[in-house]
């Protein structure tokens, strides 16, 4: 969620002498450090009583056309305009879109996952908490983006055109990082299908293969099952 800050009044003045000392200040105050109080949306605070699974400590992709659904089920609690509002509110939260950006599943108000969420929505949830926390840090995190991109593409198992397709990204610097994603994803791709043919050639149980190359058993398994799918297209 994105509460809203308040700023809280000052002390009242202290009176001495029957005058008030407009100057007084609280014991210990900093003033570089505002005092701030956090002002929450009302229909948010009552999404979280009726929703506390989706709501809550834990923020999880809503399913789609739940706008409606509340609606349907709440027609007295929530008026329109505050629950569009509240749903935009947090559905723009840093902790929501980092749950998307996750590749996490929709899921319903009773907390149950329903349906994946569309690789584009993936892919822009990642862009957007990329520029969120680029902005917070002297850090260079571009590594770290094209990373997320590299997950994303492959759990979408859209090909490079589908892919660019469907997130339809414009400008130049998200375009570069993507390209530099695919270029990433081809050389994994490459790795992988090299190391099955090693091993198809080798005659051997995945762990004596794995042995013979200094590697973990679970490992290869692993990247051989995700090569076998690409070598049989």
């Amino acid at each position: 969620m994105t509460p809203t800050p308040e700023t809280v009044p000052a002390p009242a003045a202290a009176k001495k002498g029957g005058r008030e000392r407009q100057n007084a200040k609280p014991k210990n105050a900093n003033p570089k450090v505002p005092q701030r109080a956090r002002k929450v949306h009302p229909a948010l605070e009552k999404l979280f009583e009726l929703y506390p699974k989706m709501f809550g400590a834990r923020f999880l992709p809503l399913k789609l056309g739940v706008y409606q659904e509340l609606l349907a089920l709440h027609p007295d609690e929530f008026k329109k305009e505050d629950l569009k509002i509240a749903l935009g509110l947090h559905a723009r939260s840093t902790r929501y879109l980092e749950a998307v950006a996750a590749g996490e599943q929709r899921h319903d108000l009773n907390g149950q996952p329903v349906e994946p969420v569309a690789p584009e929505h993936v892919h822009h949830a990642i862009l957007e908490v990329f520029k969120r926390r680029q902005a917070r840090s002297s850090e260079d995190l571009r590594p770290k983006l094209r990373d997320r991109l590299v997950e994303a593409i492959e759990a979408s198992g859209l090909t490079r055109e589908e892919y660019v397709l469907a997130v339809r990204t414009g400008d130049e610097a998200s375009s570069a990082v993507l390209d530099e994603a695919f270029a990433e994803v081809g050389a994994r791709t490459a790795r992988r299908e090299a190391l099955l043919r090693a091993f198809e050639a080798s005659g051997r149980p995945v762990a004596e293969f794995a042995e013979m190359y200094g590697m973990d058993p679970a490992e290869v398994g692993r990247i051989l099952e995700r090569a076998r799918p690409r070598a049989q297209s």
